[in-house]
């Protein structure tokens, strides 16, 4: 019997010898593995030193080199709202010793480019999820606002002339104010600034009466009486504050948290994601290690699976690009 030209006995050699080839290459897969790292592994952190991103990526690194017996160097590329960075590791082979600490500007700052050096839920896999950062709504004490039903009343009663701080177009605080405006029916005045950390002066300043600013970098200003805070963009309140509430108990379903987390190229091999998220794990749900970041206003929470942090990176992608939409926020 044959098969066109080529004899039955031939097909079946070249069947078994793709499947021993196809075995090979699992095999391959396998130990590259269990061996990794056999050398130091590079985590870029797509923004300058010294945020929020920057200090958990560097807790995050010493914990994996201690948790590898290998170094894991971080390397600061930023530049062009974190696609810079992102760019070079996303072009990187997919072999777990180049790594990327995202937070959301990987998915707001392509859409507001109009030629994206990145697609990252194409060009990525997700890690883990490691850390949430609240955001707060925050006044100038001389305001005469106590609530967030306060501020929804005045803003109706005077649309468009009370103002809020944010830093650039697109960034945790204007898009947590975009959603708030959208959800409570408001509209105020946008004054943007060049970061969040000139905006927070001019609010404790009294330039500006207004901000949604990380609960990491506010937190010391509200007890010290510089600032009032009037809800929390968790779910839930937090125990840094538990006197003020989220904004959720007037909003039903108001969030908008920062996140940060970790992803790998596209391709990269599940066993590898599997070594890195089960160590990110034990960073996470290290009670020190909690403790320790609690204070500083971030809660540390790793995901499930590598699997249930790429699908997290898919909803809010299209979450956000439904909020830039619907806001007419364009580059």
């Amino acid at each position: 019997m044959s098969f066109g030209d080529k004899p039955m006995h031939h097909i079946r050699r070249l069947m078994i010898a793709s499947v021993a080839t196809s075995a090979l290459g699992a095999i391959e897969v396998s130990a590259q593995a269990q061996s990794y790292p056999s050398r130091p592994v590079r985590l870029v952190v797509a923004v300058a030193p010294g945020g929020n991103l920057d200090m958990v990526g560097r807790a995050t690194a010493q914990a994996l080199s201690e948790g590898f017996g290998r170094p894991v160097i971080v390397e600061n590329r930023p530049g062009a709202n974190s696609t810079i960075g992102a760019d070079h590791v996303a072009r990187s082979a997919a072999d777990g010793y180049t790594l990327l600490m995202v937070a959301q500007s990987l998915l707001v700052a392509p859409r507001m480019m109009p030629n994206p050096p990145i697609e990252p839920t194409r060009d990525f896999t997700g890690v883990s999820h490691i850390a949430t950062l609240p955001q707060m709504l925050v006044v100038h004490p001389s305001m005469p606002l106590h609530s967030v039903r306060d501020i929804i009343a005045l803003a109706k009663a005077r649309p468009g002339e009370l103002n809020y701080g944010t830093s650039g177009n697109g960034s945790g605080s204007h898009l947590a104010m975009e959603l708030f405006m959208r959800q409570s029916r408001i509209r105020l005045t946008r004054i943007p600034y060049n970061g969040d950390g000139p905006a927070l002066v001019n609010l404790i300043g009294g330039q500006v009466p207004v901000k949604f600013d990380n609960l990491s970098t506010s937190i010391g200003h509200v007890r010290a009486g510089r600032l009032r805070a009037l809800g929390v963009t968790t779910p839930k309140r937090t125990e840094l504050l538990s006197e003020v509430p989220a904004i959720s108990e007037t909003l039903p379903g108001f969030e908008a948290s920062i996140f940060n987390g970790m992803v790998a190229p596209a391709g990269t091999p599940q066993d590898i994601l599997a070594r890195l998220h089960g160590e990110i794990v034990k960073f996470a749900q290290a009670p020190q290690n909690r403790s320790r970041f609690a204070q500083l206003g971030v809660e540390l929470q790793a995901s499930p699976s590598p699997e249930h942090f790429s699908g997290f990176l898919k909803g809010e992608s299209i979450r956000y690009a439904k909020l830039l939409e619907d806001a007419g926020i364009v580059p």
